[in-house]
């Protein structure tokens, strides 16, 4: 006979992690919508420039940043039911948006701006954060493990293969895969298949 049920342990634990974060933390977002949660994150920086929308999940040890680098104050939305995975990162210092219903897996990056590396004569570390390009992921898009998405933008029902980097836009209905990532296929609504590029 077993003493404890593993599943109601766990989801109790995250009910109450819900709990917790929406009576001591969720008033410090921009906007904290019923339902979401996070839980156990790495670092949150700029909670009142982050939105997270209804039903919205982030698995454990996230890091999520909006940095105020410019007169603009930054923009990082995640819409309603998207799943962001373990050991996210997600950078914003103009604006990044991600839609209803994305699913991100674990060890992914997001970023709209890059560290300059213009000068040979003082560590990358220590020059100025640029902009790159607003970075918009399009509703019940599948972003896959370990993928880095920097300055660019998905379109809506798109799937990014594990490991690509994305740098250039991705139209909907694609799938995209590489370093640097590239269409290999395109819905056909004619024939409802997806086709090779």
């Amino acid at each position: 006979m077993r003493l404890f049920n593993y599943e109601f342990i766990c989801s109790s634990i995250l009910r109450f992690r819900r709990f917790i974060w929406n009576l001591f933390f969720s008033g410090n977002f921009k906007k904290f919508g019923k339902g979401a949660t996070v839980c156990k994150p790495l670092k949150l920086h700029g909670l009142k420039y982050i939105e997270l929308h209804d039903k919205v999940f982030i698995q454990d040890l996230s890091w999520l940043l909006a940095f105020k680098n410019s007169e603009n104050e930054p923009i990082l939305t995640i819409k309603e039911k998207t799943y962001i995975g373990h050991f996210a990162h997600i950078v914003a210092i103009k604006e990044i948006i991600i839609g209803k219903n994305v699913l991100i897996a674990d060890k992914v990056y997001i970023s709209d701006n890059i560290h300059d590396y213009s000068s040979i004569k003082i560590p990358i570390k220590d020059q100025k954060i640029k902009f790159k390009s607003k970075v918009c992921i399009g509703d019940n898009s599948w972003i896959g493990e370990n993928v880095s998405i920097i300055g660019a933008s998905i379109g809506k029902n798109c799937i990014i293969g594990a490991n690509s980097v994305v740098t250039k836009d991705i139209p909907k209905y694609s799938i995209a895969v590489g370093s640097p990532a590239s269409v290999i296929k395109r819905y056909d609504f004619d024939i409802q298949k997806w086709v090779k590029i």
